[in-house]
């Protein structure tokens, strides 16, 4: 019995592990590619949680609102940190825009 109950509970618990991080994120632009936002490059390699940056910065794609790239510079959105100090600065364009 204790091993059909363990046997449940990793069926469910592995489709959460495996969505852990939400894929990639494309935002619309103006007037450039369009930026992708990688979940896995803030939730995997720079060790982020979920409430690092949900609710403080982005509630979801639906609810996100637009932000431009001055705003960003003034620590809006991806600004907040990106700023050169505590993660890269949004100088390289490559990294986000492909």
């Amino acid at each position: 019995m204790r091993t059909l109950l363990i046997a449940a509970l990793l069926a469910v618990a592995t489709p959460v592990v495996a969505v852990v991080g939400g894929g990639d994120v494309k935002f619309k632009v103006n007037r450039a590619s369009d930026a992708v936002f990688s979940h896995e490059a803030h939730v995997v390699k720079a060790k982020l949680g979920c409430r690092d940056c949900h609710s403080k910065l982005y509630l979801d794609t639906t609810r996100t609102k637009h932000t431009t790239m001055k705003q960003m510079a003034q620590g809006k959105s991806c600004g907040a940190c990106h700023d050169g100090k505590r993660a890269a600065g949004l100088d390289d364009c490559g990294t986000c825009h492909r």
